[in-house]
């Protein structure tokens, strides 16, 4: 009775909200659209120009509704400390000062170049690129853990890839931010997993989505070649990594903590020949 009145009292104490950075488009909207399917509202910071807006505000649409309004998204650059600053008390006002649930980092914003060539990448396009896409989700993360934001039962998440790992053309600035943000979500997980807070990184295999299509010219023959390559013979979808997270959000999952968790059908374990 005393661990039924607990688990209660946790239930009123954490909120139904989540924060996705980065939930406009591809892995980020899926998992808005899973969560919102699973009654979270959510809240989302995207930066989406051009066409890349249309794709937003169409995912965005349905998203609100699928949630019946409970959406805030912010067109805005998330990874900039006056954002963070000032949009911290919108979110304590959204969720009435209660925890959220979830913060999971799914920026894709980064230079795509080599180390060396005619054009190589430069000391602010390297700082630029592991500050977007690692460095912000620790400074988001410690300033919602201040704001008592995060409690017992929240998860942090961000999403990696096989960059961590292998070499690629053009993915090396992305390749050094990835493995930054595999080291700040093991180094959260450690500090912060006395409080009941766990932190995880989800890698997915190679994803036909509009972020693949900047890295490359060669995207296609990508998606041709994990085809091949990947033990069930698909590409990973993004539905696949929004089915992660849910799973990693279950009560089941408080024990996870300070991981890397495959969502990619054992591409990362198949040989590319």
């Amino acid at each position: 009775m005393v661990l039924i009145k607990l688990l209660q009292n946790l239930g009123d104490f954490m909120s139904d909200w989540v924060l996705i950075l980065g939930g406009s488009t591809g892995h980020g909207a899926a998992v808005a659209k899973k969560l919102a399917l699973e009654g979270y509202g959510i809240i989302s910071f995207h930066l989406d120009r051009g066409d890349a807006k249309k794709i937003a505000q169409k995912n965005i649409e349905e998203i609100n509704e699928l949630t019946n309004g409970n959406c805030h998204y912010f067109n805005t650059n998330a990874a900039s400390e006056d954002v963070m600053n000032d949009y911290i008390p919108k979110i304590k006002e959204i969720t009435s000062s209660k925890p959220l649930k979830l913060i999971l980092h799914s920026i894709a914003f980064g230079t795509t170049t080599n180390f060396f060539g005619e054009k190589p990448v430069t000391e602010r396009q390297m700082n630029m690129t592991i500050h977007v896409m690692s460095n912000s989700l620790l400074y988001w993360t410690q300033k919602l853990f201040k704001e008592n934001l995060l409690t017992r039962g929240s998860r942090i998440m961000g999403l990696t890839s096989e960059g961590n790992y292998l070499a690629m053309e053009g993915y090396g600035p992305v390749s050094v931010a990835k493995v930054a943000m595999e080291a700040i979500i093991r180094q959260i997980g450690w500090e912060l997993g006395q409080f009941g807070i766990t932190a995880n990184a989800i890698q997915a295999g190679v994803t036909p989505t509009r972020a693949l299509t900047k890295i490359t010219d060669r995207w296609e023959d990508w998606v041709s070649a994990t085809k091949n390559r990947n033990p069930m013979k698909r590409t990973t979808e993004p539905e696949d990594v929004a089915g992660t997270v849910k799973l990693l959000m279950e009560p089941d999952a408080d024990f996870i903590n300070c991981s890397i968790i495959y969502c990619d059908g054992g591409e990362h374990r198949s040989s590319a020949i």
